[in-house]
C-alpha cells in the first residue's frame, strides 16, 4: 500500500489529485473544531458516556467525534448515505427511477445524483431538527429560545450540505470515492481518542482497585447516580488492552482475507470460424465476490433496528418503573431481540444489494450471446438457475461474515462497556480497511493507465 502512494506520488497528475484530496480533508478537520454556539458541551459530553455505543455512538465515530463535541460537522456524512440507500431502495422500487438509472445513461446519473442530493438535504433538515430538540430535552442548551434553535438547526443543516459537496469534488478531482475518504478520516481521527481512551481506563481500573475512586466519592463530587456509574463502568484492565489491540489486529486480517475471496466460476466459450480464421476456444472464469455489497448492509440494518431508540433518546429517557422504560431495556442495543433483528437485517439486506448488482439472468444470456458456456449446464435458463444457486450460496458466506463483523463488538460491550467505548467496532474497521484497499486499487489502475503507451509510440 505504501509502496503504491510513493509510486504515485511520482507522477504529476496523481500528485495534484492526492495534494488535492489532502486538502479537502484538512477542511474537513478544520471544520470539526468549529463549535456550534449555545450548546453545553460539558454536558453533551456526559451524556454521550450515558448513552454508550448505540447508533448515536456510530454517528459519533462517523462524524470523526463531532456529534458529541457539537461541532458544525456533527451530522457529518450520515444524510448523504442514508439518501443515497433511500434512492437506492427507490430505484428498485419505482419503474420510471429504474428506468432512468437502467437507459438514462449520463444525464440518467447526473438526474440520480440531484435526487440524492436533494433528498441529503431533506434528512439534514431532519436530523438537525432532532439534534437540537435532543440537546433541549436533556438540558444541554446554553441558551434557548427562537433564535438559539434557528442558529443550531442552520448550522448543521449548512454542514452537512457542505460536506457532501466536498465529498463531491474529492470524487471529481481528487482520488477515490469522496464520500468513502471523508467517512474514513473521520473514523481515523477516532484513534487519538481510543488510544486516550485506554489509558484513562486503565488510570481508572488503579484509582478503582486503590480505593480511591467510588461510586460515593463521583456523587458527592457533583455527578448524578447514572453518571458517575458509567463513569466507572471506563474502566480498563491492563490486559483487556492487549486482548483488543490482538482482536482489532486479527478483525483487519480477516476483513481484507474476506474482502479479496471471491468464487470462480469456469467458463468454457465455443470455437468459431469466421472466414480462414478459427475464433474461441479458450477458458475463463466468472468471479463472485464473497463481500459484495460492503459495509450498506451495517449501516441500513443498524439505522433501522436502532430507530425505536434513537427515538427515544431524541425525545427524551422513559422514566424506570414504566411499560415504556421495559420496552425500551427490551430492543435496546445490548440487548438480545435487537441483536436478533440486526442480524436478520443484514443477512436481508445483503441479498438485497447482491441482487442489484449481479443479475444471473442477465449473465446467463450474456454469456449465451457470446458463445460461452459453464461446463456441464446447457446455456440459458440452467445456467441462470446454476449462477442464482451458486450466487445465494456466496452472498450467505459474506452475509455471515458481515454479522460477524457487526455483532462482536456489540456481544463485547455487553459484558464488558469499557471494552465497547474505546474499541472501533466492527462496522468502522471494515470502513477503514475497505475504503483503503479501495483507494490503493483505483491508484494502481491509474498509474497503469498512465503507463500505457499506445499504439503510436
Amino acid at each position: 500500500m505504501i509502496q503504491t502512494v510513493r509510486k504515485a506520488w511520482g507522477i504529476p497528475e496523481l500528485r495534484k489529485k492526492i495534494i488535492f484530496t489532502l486538502l479537502i480533508l484538512l477542511i474537513f478537520r478544520a471544520g470539526n473544531a468549529i463549535m456550534v454556539p449555545y450548546i453545553n458541551r460539558d454536558a453533551l459530553a456526559l451524556q454521550m458516556q450515558l448513552w454508550g455505543t448505540g447508533l448515536l455512538g456510530l454517528y459519533n465515530v462517523m462524524s470523526g467525534g463531532a456529534f458529541a463535541t457539537a461541532t458544525v460537522f456533527a451530522l457529518g456524512v450520515q444524510p448523504y448515505i442514508n439518501s443515497s440507500i433511500i434512492v437506492q431502495l427507490l430505484t428498485v422500487a419505482i419503474p420510471s427511477l429504474e428506468r432512468l438509472a437502467r437507459d438514462g445513461g449520463e444525464e440518467g446519473k447526473k438526474k440520480i445524483q440531484s435526487i440524492t442530493r436533494y433528498a441529503t438535504v431533506a434528512i439534514a433538515i431532519l436530523q438537525a431538527v432532532g439534534y437540537y430538540f435532543m440537546m433541549k430535552n436533556y438540558n444541554l442548551l446554553g441558551q434557548e429560545g427562537i433564535w438559539p434553535a434557528l442558529v443550531i438547526i442552520v448550522t448543521l443543516i449548512a454542514g452537512s450540505s457542505f460536506v457532501m459537496w466536498m465529498g463531491e469534488q474529492v470524487t471529481e478531482f481528487g482520488v477515490g470515492n469522496g464520500i468513502s475518504i471523508i467517512l474514513f478520516a473521520g473514523i481515523l481521527s477516532r484513534i487519538p481518542n481510543m488510544v486516550s481512551g485506554m489509558v484513562d481506563g486503565v488510570q481508572k481500573w488503579s484509582a478503582i482497585k486503590a480505593g480511591t475512586m467510588t461510586l460515593e466519592s463521583l456523587t458527592s463530587a457533583g455527578y448524578t447516580e447514572a453518571q458517575a456509574q458509567a463513569y466507572l463502568n471506563g474502566a480498563l484492565a491492563p490486559w483487556a488492552i492487549v486482548l483488543l489491540v490482538v482482536g482489532i489486529l486479527a478483525l483487519i486480517a480477516f476483513i481484507v482475507f474476506i474482502n479479496d475471496a471471491e468464487r470462480r466460476i469456469p467458463v468454457q466459450y465455443a470455437k468459431r470460424q469466421v472466414g480462414r480464421k478459427m475464433y474461441g476456444g479458450q477458458s475463463s472464469t466468472l468471479p463472485m465476490k464473497v463481500n459484495m455489497s460492503g459495509v450498506l448492509p451495517i449501516i441500513f440494518a443498524q439505522s433501522i433496528a436502532s430507530l425505536p431508540i434513537t427515538v427515544w433518546t431524541f425525545i427524551g429517557m422513559p422514566k424506570e418503573g414504566t411499560i415504556s422504560y421495559s420496552i425500551y431495556n427490551a430492543i435496546d442495543t445490548k440487548s438480545v431481540i435487537y441483536m436478533v433483528v440486526y442480524f436478520i437485517m443484514i443477512i436481508g439486506f445483503s441479498y438485497f444489494y447482491s441482487s442489484i448488482q449481479f443479475n444471473p439472468v442477465e449473465i446467463a444470456n450474456n454469456l449465451k450471446k457470446q458463445g460461452g458456456f459453464i461446463p456441464g449446464f446447457r446455456p440459458g435458463k440452467p445456467t441462470s438457475d446454476f449462477i442464482m444457486k451458486a450466487l445465494g450460496k456466496v452472498v450467505f458466506v459474506g452475509a455471515i461474515f458481515l454479522c460477524v463483523v457487526a455483532l462482536v463488538p456489540l456481544i463485547i460491550g455487553a459484558f464488558n462497556s469499557s471494552l465497547s467505548n474505546v474499541a472501533l467496532g466492527g462496522t468502522s474497521v471494515i470502513i477503514v480497511v475497505g475504503v483503503a484497499l479501495e483507494t490503493v486499487k483505483q491508484l494502481e489502475a491509474q498509474m497503469m493507465m498512465r503507463h500505457h503507451k499506445g499504439f503510436l509510440e
